[in-house]
């Protein structure tokens, strides 16, 4: 089990290097979903941290609702825009959907306990992960998503721990597509 404690000396400005990039190009929402659907079958996911970057309307909470769905959450998966965080509930996993989008003093990360979520088990997806500063822990994997057109997504997924590289590698290998 992770504690508060084994995520202080991670806590860094800078992310570590990546350890493997894959880079992807989605031409569809049906191809978020394929993506989705693959990366919830990964059994390293379940307490992965996971950002997401890329512009407004680049697809960060469509892919969010696909993995959702895909891990079993049932009823309606929205943007925590105003809330900050949306606890959700899969079979056996607790999960975290965080949108920093609207912090704008790192400290609000103390002042709302999210230390204690992100020791706790689960997984944890956040959305304008630069806007909390580094009170965030290194992600395991961290996804930029950039608009090519309404429907088709540039993406880049990379794993900066070995959780992340044990994920993307899975991904990847059962995935031809991804290779």
């Amino acid at each position: 089990m992770t504690t508060a404690a084994d995520h202080q000396g991670q806590i860094v400005g800078t992310p570590p290097p990546a350890l493997l990039t894959l880079r992807l190009r989605w031409p569809d929402e049906e191809a978020t979903r394929r993506f989705a659907a693959a990366l919830a079958r990964q059994p390293g996911l379940r307490d992965a941290f996971i950002t997401l970057h890329g512009d407004l309307g680049a697809g960060k909470t469509t892919l969010v609702r696909h993995l959702l769905r895909a891990l079993g959450v049932a009823g309606r998966v929205k943007s925590p825009t105003y809330a900050v965080v949306e606890p959700h509930q899969a079979p056996g996993l607790a999960i975290w959907h965080f949108d920093f989008y609207r912090f704008s003093d790192p400290r609000e990360w103390e002042d709302a306990g999210f230390r204690d979520v992100f020791a706790s088990p689960g997984l944890k997806l956040a959305e304008w992960p630069q806007n909390a500063g580094a009170a965030l822990p290194p992600a395991d994997i961290a996804i930029c998503l950039q608009a090519d057109d309404d429907s088709a997504r540039h993406v880049t997924c990379e794993a900066r721990t070995p959780r992340g590289l044990d994920v993307l590698q899975g991904l990847a290998h059962g995935q031809p597509e991804m290779r």
